[in-house]
């Protein structure tokens, strides 16, 4: 029976009042506790964000100050918007910009880079501290803290009206990002309390449980799960990776929450096998797929099992999750009670039986009410199944094995090429520490894979890995090009940042419109043309918005003229640009900036460039 958050709370302190809800070296927390908190932190709250439905923003930083402000927020009426405190200046402007929010509870680092661009959020009205920086600061002196709130706060005279409703809207979340501007993701508490009770059946969470978490950032499951279960959670902020273990067993861990990059580097630590942890059942992955070899080395050296899930911000965020009975290695696990999954062809858009790859559709509670700003149900076909873009399969016994993303898959003379598989090849080359594989347009195929290799020993050279490949795959999964580096660029989470490497280390490649020289009768110079037609993978308005700012971009630069997009009448999906220089040289200098090589490969990775040759005949207009 779904309800909101704020009463999973009231019905934790009610029946735990003195067990532990949060447990970290910054401080403790009993649930009758956080229930106070939270009821003090929403007079505050009530009294600065604006009326109830105001978006309040909260950093996710794994601090126990994040639960009772999270709570707070919602138990006052508000909506919360839950931001990456390690996203930068630019990035913060525009989530924060995008939901509008009022007040900003940020981390003391994060208050820092807002200081900057304060004048851009002018909705902005108040800075909140999560709590104080271990060193004093001068620009932060005058903000208050979430504890400085809370005992100011007076409830009688900011009274709070918590939400009733369960198809009431919650919290705000955000996408990644990678493939253009980051959306905002509407969350119901429908959405998220029906999820926390899906993840403590599939997860085995039970009053008794001890939740360890060793993430870099608060993920909101974490807090919800063990609040609707009333079990405790312990924050564990400390990124040494065998330490944390010492501290889980201190704690009398029984399930540990961790990233896989992490676990992978903990899988490969000489001293893992002197490490135990007699209360842990579970060693829990999610966010990127974690190497089965990993898997293997952590549950054999821990003795425990080693599972991993999946999900989006979209779901809440948990769909899937391994049987922890027979987890499979390589698999995601079942759906979580409640939830169906199927897998489409990725043009045709028809089911695909057990077994062939397509695009991984989700239908369940979880599923959010949609994209702020875009129409209710949009996000969602006619039968009401939601287009995850990750690319995978579902064996005969409905266990999901992922390959990629749909924006991370391309195609080679109509093969389907799904990067990851042609990365866990090369990862078998006893050279290789570390690899990603991309993919940048080709005239004639479409689309040719290359890859950043992260060689074990220096000076290695590049032919050998594409002789590796080339002598254990078909020809369309083939290499056109390996460059090395000495370290793949990741994402707080892990997640490889594709874009930013395709326009690093093979600009040269994908930054090739075909220009023409033609005399210009009205000032007699060497008019620049350029003509790309864009054959669109991706979301079409995320293409268009991408463009146009690469466009922007683009005009700043000393000889642009003009651009002009053509949208096919027959085809939606595909368009055509012209645009016109002065002369040559000031399209070469904004090509050769960092800027314009991100612009690139963020278009890249919605739509594929299909440039064709022509020259100019005659200018018909000019000559009458």
């Amino acid at each position: 029976m779904s309800t909101t958050l704020d009463t999973i709370l009231r019905t934790a302190a009610a029946k735990w009042g003195d067990h532990p809800a949060v447990l970290s070296p910054d401080g403790d927390l009993t649930f009758g506790e956080l229930d106070s908190w939270a009821t003090e932190f929403a007079s505050a709250i009530a009294a600065l964000a604006g009326p109830p439905g105001s978006v309040v923003a909260l950093a996710l930083e794994l601090h126990p100050m994040f639960a009772p402000a999270f709570f707070g927020i919602v138990r006052s009426g508000r909506v919360a918007a839950l931001v990456n405190p390690l996203l930068r200046e630019d990035a913060l402007v525009h989530v924060l910009g995008l939901v509008g929010a009022s007040t900003v509870v940020a981390t003391p680092d994060m208050a820092l880079r807002l200081i900057g661009v304060r004048d851009r959020l002018p909705g902005l009205g108040t800075v909140v501290l999560t709590h104080q920086p271990d060193l004093p600061t001068p620009e932060l002196d005058g903000l208050r803290t979430v504890a400085d709130l809370r005992q100011e706060a007076s409830p009688r005279s900011h009274p709070v009206d918590p939400p009733v409703d369960p198809d009431a809207l919650a919290v705000l979340q955000f996408t990644s990002g990678t493939t253009g501007p980051a959306k905002a993701v509407r969350l119901t508490h429908r959405n998220l309390t029906t999820n926390a009770e899906q993840i403590a059946f599939a997860h085995r969470v039970s009053h008794s449980s001890i939740l360890f978490d060793h993430l870099p950032t608060f993920h909101l499951m974490h807090l919800t799960t063990p609040v609707t279960a009333g079990a405790t959670l312990v924050l564990w902020p400390d990124p040494d990776l065998l330490g944390s273990l010492d501290a889980a067993a201190r704690y009398g861990a029984t399930h540990y929450y961790s990233l896989p990059v992490r676990l992978s580097r903990m899988a490969s630590e000489p001293a893992l096998a002197g490490h135990r942890v007699p209360t842990l059942t579970a060693m829990l992955s999610g966010g990127s797929a974690l190497a089965p070899n990993s898997a293997a080395v952590l549950a054999r050296e821990l003795g425990v099992t080693v599972a991993q899930g999946y999900g989006l911000q979209e779901t809440s965020p948990l769909t899937h999750f391994a049987d922890l009975d027979d987890p499979r290695p390589g698999s995601c696990g079942l759906p979580v009670p409640g939830t169906a999954c199927r897998v489409v062809h990725v043009e045709t858009r028809a089911p695909l039986p057990p077994g062939e790859t397509g695009e991984v559709q989700i239908r369940g509670p979880q599923v959010m009410a949609g994209y702020l700003g875009r129409p209710d149900g949009a996000h969602l076909d006619p039968e009401g199944w939601f287009s995850t873009g990750d690319v995978g399969h579902v064996d005969a016994d409905g266990h999901l094995y992922l390959s990629d993303r749909l924006n991370d898959t391309y195609k080679y003379d109509n093969w389907l090429v799904c990067p990851t598989e042609v990365e866990n090849v090369l990862m078998t080359h006893p050279l290789v520490r570390d690899c990603v594989v991309l993919d940048v347009p080709d005239e004639h195929s479409g689309a040719v894979g290359v890859a950043v290799v992260v060689p074990r020993t220096p000076g290695t050279g590049e032919e050998q890995f594409s002789s590796y490949i080339a002598e254990r795959l078909p020809y369309y999964q083939h290499l056109r090009a390996v460059r090395i580096a000495e370290s793949i660029p990741r994402s707080p989470t892990g997640k490889v940042q594709r874009r930013q490497l395709r326009g690093q280390f093979f600009a040269h490649l994908i930054s090739r419109p075909i220009a023409q020289t033609s005399q210009d009768p009205s000032e007699g110079k060497n008019m620049f043309i350029l003509i790309n037609r864009f054959t669109v993978t991706g979301d079409n308005k995320e293409f268009e918005e991408t463009l146009e700012g690469m466009t922007a971009f683009m005009t700043s630069h000393a000889g642009f003229r003009s651009h002009k997009l053509y949208h096919s009448a027959k085809d939606p999906q595909i368009y055509v640009e012209i645009s016109e220089w002065d002369d040559p040289s000031g399209h070469r200098q904004a090509m050769g900036s960092e800027e314009f090589k991100g612009w690139v490969g963020r278009l890249m990775k919605l739509a594929t460039a299909d440039p064709a040759p022509f020259t100019v005949l005659k200018d018909y207009a000019a000559a009458a």
